[in-house]
């Protein structure tokens, strides 16, 4: 049997994923004078990373306060819009979703815009890799659209937000995913009045896909000019 390194996994040692120095993470960061860091703590690091900050807040009426703050880092992602202006479609997927089904949705199977981790690739690539993997649409021209913290008060993850145009009529196939990843994908067309309905009536509960639907009827491809 072969022994247990000693250290903290993800720290000193290396993680499952071979990664050390997960507890210096914002250990150096001196861009707002109002705030000190005294100490990071790792606590956990199996995928995601579990972290526990602790620093001094300089408040408005001077004096300083010492705070505690756990952070999740899953990294960031990217997520695309598939629209389809001249049918007035939309291209979405609906997969099974465990914390929204633990979190009282009816089934877990949420619907949503294409959308992953950056991994190692810039912004842009990965969210024509993603598109490519959950729709099978082969992404040409692509606009970004905004950049969002989408959980601040305890996930550190910015997305980036994209639209790109499909052709409805050359699309086949209503299945995406990777089957070594364990995805299953239903690809879901549909047209953008059925899509705001759906916001409206509950069956679309995905915060960045209500986000890019919202600013492509009010700024983007089927706003009125």
């Amino acid at each position: 049997m072969t022994p247990t390194p000693a250290g903290t996994p993800g720290a000193d040692v290396p993680d499952a994923r071979g990664r050390t120095g997960l507890d210096r993470t914002g250990a150096d960061l001196t861009r707002n004078p109002r705030v000190r860091v005294r100490d990071v703590e790792l606590i956990a690091s199996a995928w995601h990373v579990l972290r526990a900050t602790i620093f001094d807040y300089l408040g408005d009426d001077g004096t300083w306060s010492t705070q505690r703050r756990e952070t999740y880092d899953r990294g960031n992602g990217a997520t695309i819009l598939l629209y389809d202006a001249a049918a007035r479609t939309v291209l979405l997927t609906r997969q099974f979703r465990w914390p929204v089904y633990v979190n009282d949705h009816p089934d877990g199977m949420l619907v949503e815009t294409a959308a992953g981790l950056l991994d190692d690739d810039d912004p842009e690539s990965a969210v024509r890799r993603e598109a490519e993997e959950e729709t099978g649409v082969s992404v040409g021209e692509i606009e970004h659209v905004f950049d969002v913290y989408m959980s601040p008060g305890s996930v550190t993850e910015r997305l980036h937000f994209y639209a790109a145009p499909y052709d409805s009529a050359t699309r086949s196939g209503d299945r995406g995913g990777l089957e070594e990843e364990g995805e299953e994908i239903e690809i879901v067309e549909v047209g953008i009045d059925e899509a705001m309905e759906m916001i409206r009536d509950g069956r679309i509960q995905d915060a960045k896909t209500i986000m890019l639907l919202q600013w492509a009827v009010l700024d983007g491809p089927f706003a009125r000019r």
